[in-house]
This record gives structure tokens, C-alpha cells and sequence, in this order.
């Protein structure tokens, strides 16, 4: 039970069902057949004295022209949304569609036409079927002007959406924004509010998954649940992310000593939600992935735009920041399920999703090599040692693979020289008259 009312299982559930694009126009379908019979409630012959007299037939024409002009919006909608998610598609990554299609600017823009369209069909019959009085009339032509008030504004608003939603920047905006909320959320919880992995070694009986896929979300108050009925022990060895096949351990257990009843096994492994992707809410290590494909998308032959993976760089360098400065524990929620154990991600993991592909792919041109060692450096100066470490291990890499692919002696010196200072960053000994010499 506690798994149907856990509050990440709730926010997961709405996360879902924002990626479908029938929910909003379905609901809004539903409210606007209810405000249609709701006009019905007014209509009360003491009102219809104090409200003008609008007749069936004016009504009739409107309604007619409403219903015909709201469904030839909501099917260019659909050709122009779709057309979009294609283009998102194709120039960004395919990972990015789940968040391109869960765009609330379109999917209210869609709900609006079609829910004025059911609107005017449902309307337009029962003013047809003589179902109003006087004063029902009125509440119709009402509604009718708020609606039609409604579609404008939303067409407004969504045609300046549409004209960016399929562009790559907006696309990189998109995965930024969703991979800086769930690393803050990760970094607020680094354990998932569980324990902080204790050792090295894992220690217990292993449960291993049932099915083939990446693990999407982890619920740490079922497994708690768990651990506290049989007084026993749980340490999870699948993060959001992990690729799961049968015979990979999600989690090892360790049943109490003292006679409990058993961990529930089943229970264990139904509290990972495995799916056939990955996805962003609970898994920060996908964003960065997401916005390394995009900019080797970016580095290859056939496009051959290294602006865009400059651009990426910047918005790596951002999250990175990000990571480092919402880095306080809440000690209170971090460990409310102390029956749970959970590893932390590892800093060096992040750093290799961000920049392996990039200094791969991108070591051949000078500007993107230059580039992705000013953002190590800038890394390497603000933040811990564990960032210290990550980016001067990031930043020779990048430059054996530079030297590698540079012909022009000049441009391999110009990495070196940001290189150089990367390494006397990540030893704490930056020389601050070069790097304020660097553009």
C-alpha cells in the first residue's frame, strides 16, 4: 500500500501522464461537455427578466462557425506538433522527444482547440433541440465568448511556442532544465533519504531482477516498509539508470536474526519500477548523456557545427555549478528510512557522461578543444576536490585525444596552454595572472 501512496510513485504517475498527449485534451474535453449542461442550471424563467434576449438562431450560425473553424486548428495543431517532435528528433537526439512532446505550452494549446470544438458540437445540438430557455441562451452565448476569448489567447501564445518548440537550442534548454531538476533533487537526497552506502563490499542475499530493462525509479519507502516488518536489512545496488537483466541484483537483504519473518522478496523487487528507456525525473546521469549526444550530434561530418557543442559545454559547465553549490545535506530526510542502504553518485561518473563524447568527438577542432578545457578549468576552480580530481583527469584526456587529432602545431599549443592550467587548478595551484589573461 505504501508503494500506491508514496509521494516519488505520485510524482513519477503525473510525470507519465505528462508525456501523454491525450490527458489534457481529454480532461478538457470532459469540462467543457460539463459547462454546457451546467448553463442549463440557470436557466430559470425569473432570470431570463434581467438578462438580454439572444436568439436560438444567432446562436446556431455561431456555434456552426466555431465547431467547423476549431477543427480544421486542432488538426493543423497536430501537423505542426508533430512536425516539431520530428524536428526535435533529428537534430537534437531521440532521447530528447520524451521532453519536446511534454511541452505544456502545445499540449494547452491542443486541449484548447479541441475542447472548444466538443464545446460547440455538444452546444450547437442542444440549442438545436430547443433544450435552452431564454436564460440558457444567454449562459450559452456566454460561455461561447469565453471560450472563443480562451482559444485567441492560447493561438497567440502557442504560435510564438510552435515557431521554437521543434529548434535545437530549445531542445538543449528542455534537457537542461530537466537535468538540473533532477540533480538537485538527487543532491538533496544524495541516498534517496535512505543510508548512505557503508562499505565497500555488500553484504546479505542478493534479489535479482525478473525482466530486461533500466531501472526508472526506485521506491525506498516500500523497501523500508520491508525492511522494518521483518526487522531485517536492505542495501540497493541498482540506481535509476542501471541496466537490469535477469540475474543482475537489484539489492542485497538481510533477514533479521532473531526469528523475524523473512524480507519479502517480491515486494523488494516490485519497488523497482524497470522500463524499456531511461528517463530523466530520477535519473540526472541520463541529462548528461542526453546533452553529450547532442553536441557529438553536433561534431559530426555531416553537420559540422561545433557552435552548438560550445553551447552544450556552457550548459554542462551550468549544471555542474549547480551540482556543486546546492551541495548541503538535509541530514533530517536523508536518513528518515535508516533500514535502506544506497549508494551515492559518483562524481567521476558524471563527468565521464558529460565529457568523454565531447573531447572524443570534438578533438579535432581547436574551438571545441579550447573550450571544453576552459570549462574544466572553471570547474576545477570552484569546486571540491572530488571536482578538482574529476576535471584535471577529464582535462588530460581531452588533450592526449587533441594532440592526437590537431594538425596545425599552433592549435595544439593553444590546448596546452588552457590544459596546463587546468592541472594547476586541479593541484590547487592556479597561476590567477594567466587564467585572467584567457577570454
Amino acid at each position: 500500500m505504501s508503494a500506491i501512496i508514496s509521494v516519488d510513485r505520485l510524482r513519477l504517475f503525473i510525470n507519465r501522464l505528462r508525456e501523454r498527449l491525450w490527458v489534457k485534451p481529454l480532461a478538457i474535453c470532459l469540462l467543457s461537455i460539463v459547462n454546457v449542461f451546467v448553463a442549463k442550471l440557470v436557466d430559470e424563467p425569473d432570470l431570463a427578466r434581467f438578462v438580454p434576449a439572444i436568439s436560438a438562431e444567432s446562436l446556431d450560425s455561431l456555434l456552426s462557425i466555431m465547431a467547423s473553424s476549431m477543427l480544421v486548428i486542432a488538426t493543423f495543431a497536430v501537423g505542426s506538433m508533430v512536425s516539431a517532435y520530428a524536428s526535435a528528433s533529428k537534430t537534437a537526439t531521440p532521447r530528447a522527444f520524451r521532453l519536446v512532446i511534454a511541452d505544456d505550452v502545445s499540449q494547452n494549446a491542443l486541449s484548447a482547440f479541441v475542447g472548444a470544438f466538443i464545446f460547440s458540437v455538444v452546444a450547437l445540438t442542444a440549442v438545436k433541440n430547443d433544450y435552452f430557455e431564454p436564460a440558457g441562451l444567454f449562459a450559452i452565448f456566454v460561455l461561447m465568448a469565453a471560450v472563443f476569448s480562451i482559444v485567441i489567447l492560447v493561438f497567440l501564445r502557442w504560435g510564438d511556442r510552435i515557431a521554437r518548440l521543434g529548434r535545437l537550442g530549445t531542445t538543449i534548454d528542455v534537457v537542461e532544465k530537466a537535468t538540473a531538476d533532477a540533480l538537485k533533487r538527487r543532491r538533496e537526497a544524495p541516498s534517496l533519504h535512505g543510508v548512505a552506502k557503508r562499505y565497500q563490499d555488500v553484504y546479505g542475499q542478493p534479489v535479482l531482477a525478473t525482466r530486461v530493462g533500466y531501472v526508472q525509479h526506485v521506491d525506498i519507502a516500500t523497501l523500508h516498509a520491508c525492511a522494518e516488518k521483518a526487522q531485517g536489512h536492505i542495501v540497493v545496488t541498482a540506481l535509476p539508470g542501471t541496466f537490469a537483466t535477469p540475474g543482475r541484483a537489484l539489492a542485497f537483504v538481510s533477514d533479521s536474526p532473531g526469528g523475524q519473518p523473512a524480507i519479502d522478496r517480491e515486494q523488494v523487487i516490485e519497488s523497482f519500477l524497470i522500463g524499456d528507456d531511461r528517463t530523466f525525473q530520477d535519473d540526472p546521469r541520463f541529462g548528461l548523456v542526453v546533452l553529450s549526444e547532442i553536441a557529438g550530434r553536433a561534431l559530426s561530418p555531416a553537420v559540422n557545427d561545433p557552435g552548438t557543442a560550445i553551447e552544450v559545454i556552457g550548459a554542462l559547465v551550468r549544471l555542474f555549478v549547480l551540482w556543486n553549490d546546492s551541495g548541503a545535506k538535509k541530514e533530517d530526510e536523508a536518513s528518515k528510512y535508516d533500514r535502506v542502504e544506497v549508494p551515492e553518485l559518483a562524481l567521476k561518473d558524471l563527468f565521464d557522461d558529460a565529457f568523454t563524447a565531447i573531447a572524443r568527438d570534438g578533438a579535432s577542432a581547436v574551438e571545441v578543444a579550447v573550450r571544453l578545457q576552459k570549462a574544466l578549468l572553471s570547474l576545477a576552480m570552484i569546486g571540491d576536490a572530488a571536482m578538482r580530481e574529476a576535471a584535471g583527469h577529464h582535462g588530460r584526456l581531452a588533450l592526449a585525444r587533441a594532440e592526437k587529432a590537431l594538425d596545425l602545431a599552433e592549435d595544439v599549443v593553444a590546448v596546452r596552454a588552457v590544459a596546463a592550467l587546468v592541472q594547476s587548478a586541479a593541484a590547487e595551484e592556479p597561476d590567477q595572472d594567466a587564467v585572467r589573461r584567457l577570454v
